[in-house]
């Protein structure tokens, strides 16, 4: 019995991961279309641009849910209990974190420079937020829909 229950949790984590996975990509595959559609990338342009704009994001994803999340759980769970000095680290943590995702753009910038007009470097910035602004409205809009 106890087996069976395992094999039924297991089953049901790797569901949930998978629809996580899945749920990632196609919004992944959402951002990749919003981006060409508003960039209006030739081809060239486009063939040079997704590997640097890929590995940026996964730089930048890989240092927010890693580095930053871990940094928040911790604070999270011991606040309460720090020493001043087991803060200070954190902090110093926390700013090594931000400072790493800021030379990654900067790094992520001077590639661009090399690759996109600046008008259309411009034009990621504002595609890239207003991408954000429908994600997050489809999102509310959602969360909406499943309370009523």
């Amino acid at each position: 019995m106890k087996q069976l229950i395992i094999i039924v949790l297991l089953l049901f984590s790797f569901s949930v991961n998978a629809q996580k996975k899945g749920h990632r990509e196609r919004i992944k595959a959402l951002k990749v279309a919003f981006i060409t559609e508003q960039l209006n990338l030739s081809e060239k342009e486009s063939q040079d641009f997704w590997p640097v704009y890929n590995d940026y994001e996964e730089k930048i994803s890989s240092i927010r849910h890693h580095d930053i999340r871990d940094l928040r759980k911790e604070i999270r769970d011991n606040l309460e209990t720090m020493s001043d000095e087991q803060a200070s680290a954190l902090v110093e943590e926390y700013n090594r974190a931000e400072n790493k995702m800021h030379t990654t753009r900067l790094a992520f910038a001077k590639k661009l420079s090399d690759i996109l007009p600046p008008k259309k470097i411009i034009k990621l910035k504002i595609a890239e937020e207003d991408f954000k602004k429908k994600m997050f409205e489809e999102f509310k809009k959602r969360k909406k829909d499943r309370t009523n």
